[in-house]
């Protein structure tokens, strides 16, 4: 528990900022295209392991552990939920964009949508996907800003296709290797649902994965001592690998023989 109030403390600190100086309009969009790569892994697979902290306020912390299988070139994965006891063997499987949750209790398949929450965190199914900014969003506003050590730039998106999840979306990205480092979600009418800070990667090959996340649910919470606190889910990623799997692993029967072993 200590690790991780160390965690939030150095992330507050991270997601501090200050306005710093302008950029053009062609060198945000080349920036927001580099951000969006960066989300994806296209031409090999993906696999890593997982471990979600959901800390909600008065009610204490839950860990859920999985493994991750991502074939990005055919929008295609897998994950295996390892832990707690209760819900080893439980996972998803995305193909034909249609994502499907197994529980071997009854040895089902349910159909599930992007939007769901993953394992009841403060994660959503669309969050394990690479993203499409440059297609779903435009630009309205952009500008050079610290953040923590960072030199950034804030792009303000706004939704340009109907459906999506959020109807408007900020981004901070560093200037230097155009990785996301903050994002913050907001609906229509302006008011902030969800907030993203990713202050550390790991770099596997020539390719960054992110390390630590820590995602915060700013519509739901508790006061504690008369202080408002919000749901928070910490996300800790290990064990990369890019090695090309089964074909096998990104299908429910892979799902179905798993939870017998």
């Amino acid at each position: 528990m200590k690790k991780i109030k160390t965690f939030i403390i150095a992330v507050s600190a991270f997601m501090a900022c200050s306005l710093s100086f302008a950029v053009t309009d062609s060198q945000a969009a080349d920036l927001l295209k580099k951000a969006e790569a960066g989300t994806g892994y296209f031409g090999t697979d993906f696999k890593a392991d997982y471990v979600m902290v959901e800390d909600r306020p008065g009610q204490g912390k839950s860990v859920t552990t999985a493994t991750m299988f991502r074939r990005d070139s055919k929008t295609m994965y897998t994950i295996l939920i390892t832990g707690p006891e209760a819900d080893k063997g439980k996972g998803y499987v995305k193909f034909d964009n249609n994502i499907w949750f197994f529980d071997p209790k009854d040895k089902q398949f349910t159909y599930t949508s992007a939007r769901s929450r993953f394992q009841n965190t403060n994660l959503t199914n669309s969050d394990l996907s690479p993203q499409t900014y440059s297609n779903d969003y435009k630009i309205e506003s952009h500008k050079e800003v610290k953040l923590g050590k960072y030199d950034c730039v804030l792009l303000e998106l706004s939704a340009v296709k109907k459906n999506l999840d959020y109807a408007k979306i900020k981004l901070w990205v560093s200037a230097a290797d155009g990785l996301i480092r903050k994002r913050e979600d907001y609906s229509l009418s302006g008011q902030l649902l969800r907030t993203t800070a990713i202050p550390s990667y790991q770099k596997v090959g020539s390719r960054f994965v992110p390390a630590g996340m820590l995602i915060v649910d700013n519509l739901k919470g508790s006061k504690i001592d008369g202080k408002m606190q919000y749901e928070k889910t910490q996300v800790t990623v290990s064990n990369v690998s890019f090695q090309k799997q089964g074909d096998i692993v990104y299908s429910k029967a892979y799902l179905e023989n798993m939870s017998d072993q």
